[in-house]
């Protein structure tokens, strides 16, 4: 067979497959030199003979007997455990004597391994048993600091969730979001949408469309109580798509298949649009070959102020649709060595946005680390793969949490990579193989293992009781959080906040109308005043935009240090130099550069050393543009009348 296995993902700088296609005789021969996790390897080997979960007679459905707890670094700030103190207190409520908090002394340590961290509890692999270990964790923090590695591993013990913010208030905001969804009576209306590109030159948008929007949604309509909706091709459209997302047409669950973006590691867009999700917008490979501009895709940016999200929860098939990891796990795979993809591992924009909306978030995402594979949907065993899905929705759309519905998935991983390491082991030892059986079940086995949960793991779908159509979906009150001494007040919903302590003189919030409003008259004239200083700045912004718009590292050695001089006119060093490395980036990624050579061989130290400073100065420039935004857009808030 030698027909081009094609991967979901697009590169957004360059407008082509962020995974070239390839056949499976190549996919093969990077198959057969994977590296095997043995110890991994036999837990999954425990857990599809035993069934692993919470041990028998412990109802996953009921928190009081299956236990909840929080995972958090061992020095993570305080503040955001407070800030999540209305989701703490509601769980703890539920859980009662299996609630459990591992933050401080019990909390994450760097490096640490999933058998580590349980030994330190008290436990290890096995049926999770509540009275020691919680059933559902909930990881908080970024997965720099608590790697997605560890997360997978522990997922295939527990259900295990993941939520990291930028800010305390949209921790807060999310913790709400939970206790109001569980708490208020809410029921939504039985409504699930599928939405599939498929464009028509694309083998994987026509691939996921054909072969799992469809049947899935097919399938999901026989839930008792449903309504299916489904958006295939010409109706998959980004217009469309944000009626999806909190806009008017809004389901209760939503599933996406589509290429996720993907941008390289440096680019400016990489940390706030990977992940997000291509839509029929985009002409296809044939036709469009040129960076991916954002009308194309649906990221968070294009979540509406006003949408309304409470309650719902999305399952996105899309390359990095819930993350990136820093290192590229296929890279190792396939070069044998790991490459970075990101300057650090993080969590995807769009599921953080839609978790944290100040109106009332999204309950949970489930969406792919790294990459999705799309192929593991033509293998022969195919309708395993797509029972896998049928069953864990099958479980959602009932009402059941969305960690224990997720299991199917972690026994599905079970399943495969025992049976793939058998297959690798043959083909190693000589046997033949069918290398397109091979690639299917190498691709589901990476499939299964790279969905995680964005959100609390406990959560499920508040719905109306079957049969009758549901309330509106309502709004929730923005939170205010307040520190106070490395801690955080949040006030209640519809309460006001906190005051202030009286230890000290208050501080009014300044904002610019009360100033406008004390200035009177001079306002005018402060705005002419402005304006003369923004111009001035945009003017020297504008130049040193210019200087960014490509980056050059050049490294140069010296037998003659104190002769080394740096011209300030020219911006270069002078004196005695030889320059001996030279990496050069264009703003849209397209990249050159010159290797230093040393008897005929690359000179390796030299090369690491300016491998780092390219780095360093990717970092630099994608800091320098995210202040330049930031300045540009106070500046235009404070000269609005």
């Amino acid at each position: 067979m030698t027909d081009k296995l094609y991967f979901n993902g697009i590169n957004g700088a360059t407008g082509d497959y962020d995974l070239p296609p390839m056949t499976p005789t190549e996919l093969a021969a990077i198959i057969a030199g994977e590296k095997v996790d043995e110890g991994l390897l036999n837990e999954l080997k425990k857990r599809r003979e035993a069934q692993w979960g919470p041990k028998e007679g412990v109802d996953p459905e009921d928190l009081a007997q299956s236990g909840w707890g929080i995972i958090m670094a061992h020095n993570a700030d305080p503040a955001i455990k407070e800030a999540l103190s209305e989701l703490l207190t509601h769980r703890q409520k539920q859980a009662g004597a299996r609630y459990h908090e591992y933050i401080g002394p019990t909390g994450y340590r760097p490096g640490e391994a999933k058998n580590k961290f349980l030994a330190r509890l008290g436990t290890g692999p096995g049926p999770v048993d509540p009275d020691v270990v919680p059933y559902y964790l909930l990881i908080v923090g970024d997965p720099d600091t608590i790697p997605y590695r560890f997360q997978n591993q522990l997922d295939v013990q527990f259900a295990v969730g993941r939520i990291h913010f930028d800010t305390l208030e949209e921790y807060a905001q999310y913790a709400r979001s939970v206790v109001q969804a569980e708490t208020v009576g809410l029921a939504l209306p039985r409504q699930a949408t599928f939405f599939g590109v498929r464009t028509a030159d694309d083998q994987a948008t026509t691939l996921s469309a054909d072969h799992m929007i469809k049947p899935l949604a097919a399938k999901m309509a026989e839930q008792p109580g449903w309504k299916v909706r489904t958006l295939v091709e010409g109706e998959a459209l980004k217009s469309n798509l944000a009626k999806l997302v909190g806009g008017g047409e809004a389901p209760t669950l939503l599933y996406t298949a589509s290429h996720g973006m993907g941008f390289p590691n440096g680019d400016p867009r990489q940390l706030v649009h990977q992940g997000a999700l291509l839509c029929q917008d985009w002409p296809g490979p044939g036709k469009w070959k040129k960076p991916i501009p954002p009308e194309f895709y649906f990221s968070a940016d294009d979540v509406g102020s006003d949408a309304r999200l409470l309650g719902s929860m999305a399952f996105f098939f899309a390359c990095y649709g819930a993350g990136t990891p820093k290192l590229d796990e296929f890279a190792q795979q396939a070069f044998k060595q790991r490459t970075e993809i990101a300057p650090q591992s993080f969590i995807a924009k769009l599921p953080r946005r839609l978790l944290s909306h100040p109106k009332g978030g999204m309950l949970a995402v489930v969406g792919h680390v790294e990459r999705a594979w799309g192929y593991s949907f033509m293998w022969d065993r195919a309708g395993e793969q797509l029972t896998v899905f049928e069953s864990a929705l099958a479980r959602l759309m009932k009402g059941v949490p969305i960690g224990y519905a997720l299991e199917f998935f972690n026994d599905r991983y079970a399943e495969i990579s025992s049976d793939l390491t058998v297959m690798v082991e043959e083909m190693n030892f000589g046997a033949k193989v069918d290398q397109s059986s091979l690639a299917g079940m190498w691709t589901a086995n990476n499939d299964a293992r790279a969905y995680v949960i964005i959100g609390d793991p406990a959560v499920r779908l508040p719905l109306a009781a079957e049969g009758k159509s549901g309330a509106e979906r309502p709004t929730i009150s923005a939170v205010k959080v307040k520190a106070k001494s490395q801690t955080v007040a949040v006030a209640p919903d519809g309460a006001p906040p906190e005051p202030p302590p009286q230890a000290a003189a208050a501080q009014p919030e300044v904002k610019y109308d009360s100033v406008a409003f004390a200035l009177g008259e001079q306002r005018n004239g402060l705005v002419d005043s402005l304006k003369d200083f923004t111009s001035r700045l945009a003017e020297a912004l504008s130049k040193a935009a210019d200087d960014i718009s490509s980056l050059e590292v050049a490294t140069y050695t010296s037998g003659d240090l104190d002769g080394v001089k740096y011209d300030y006119n020219s911006k270069k060093l002078a004196g005695q130099l030889r320059l001996r490395a030279l990496t050069h980036v264009a703003f849209d990624g397209d990249t050159q550069i010159c290797v230093p050579e040393r008897d005929n061989a690359i000179d390796h130290d030299l090369w690491q050393i300016h491998l780092e400073m390219v780095k360093e100065a990717q970092t630099n420039r994608t800091q320098f543009l995210a202040a330049m935004a930031e300045m540009a857009t106070k500046l235009v808030g404070i000269l609005k009348p």
